[in-house]
């Protein structure tokens, strides 16, 4: 691993440690490349705060101290200022202005509910075939608007019915993501909490359709930055169902 691009900060309330030690952790373990992607604060109308994001509050003090960390460790490593967001319609432009005044390098599309009441978290199971879909969809236009360099933990949605219907819903997907040119990731996260991702069915499927994938720590602790039993463990599933890793990928600006 040379890059990762999925790893977050004490700010979004379910993390640990200070900035400084996730880049001086990935400079030990060999990354050229870190990128902070912290969940991006959502411009809900009613003034409501996720708790599991970035609070508006922190946006700044965020923003700085990777820029700063950045202007440090210049010579040492390659630091890129990114945000993980869903793809809510009717407020993805409002978040975009939001953060239109800082010099923002990529997003991750991390798809965590299918819209903006935020009802239902996608590592619940769920039964209904029309849930699928809408996450399915909803994905799919996120992709679309070409502002995300990468789709974080893809097969997120703990779908548990027939598995015609998920093979169906996750090749659109897959295929979806291809035509778009944009890489989908094996969440190291997952892995090593022994989530419901990385699913193997879904991986199975991508390497069917030569999907691209990179790995990413979605790291919450500096010590799971390119941790290297996490790392050979995602390496052996990669290779477990035939996917070729990219080391690195090219990042779209999001405005």
């Amino acid at each position: 691993m040379i890059a990762n691009y999925h790893t977050h900060t004490a700010r979004c309330g379910h993390a640990v440690g200070p900035d400084r030690a996730y880049v001086e952790t990935a400079i030990q373990r060999g990354l050229e490349t870190l990128g902070f992607s912290e969940h991006v604060p959502m411009p809900f109308p009613d003034g409501h705060e996720s708790s599991y994001r970035v609070p508006l509050r922190l946006l700044d003090d965020y923003v700085q101290s990777i820029l700063s960390l950045k202007a440090e460790y210049r010579n040492d490593i390659e630091i890129r200022l990114g945000f993980e967001a869903e793809y809510y319609p009717d407020l993805f432009d409002a978040m975009l202005d939001r953060l239109r005044p800082y010099p923002v390098d990529y997003l991750l599309l991390g798809q965590h509910f299918n819209d903006s009441s935020e009802r239902v978290y996608h590592t619940n199971p769920q039964l209904a075939e029309s849930a699928l879909i809408r996450y399915t969809d909803v994905s799919l236009e996120g992709l679309k608007t070409g502002c995300f360099s990468c789709f974080a933990h893809p097969d997120l949605m703990h779908y548990i019915g027939p598995k015609r219907i998920y093979r169906r819903e996750m090749t659109r997907l897959i295929n979806g993501a291809n035509a778009l040119g944009i890489p989908i990731e094996i969440n190291m996260l997952g892995m090593r909490e022994r989530k419901n991702y990385p699913n193997p069915n879904f991986w199975a499927l991508a390497g069917e359709l030569g999907a691209s994938a990179i790995l990413g720590c979605d790291a919450h602790s500096p010590e799971y930055v390119a941790d290297p039993d996490n790392l050979r463990e995602a390496e052996a599933f990669a290779a477990r169902f035939q996917i070729t890793l990219l080391k690195d990928i090219s990042l779209r600006r999001p405005f």
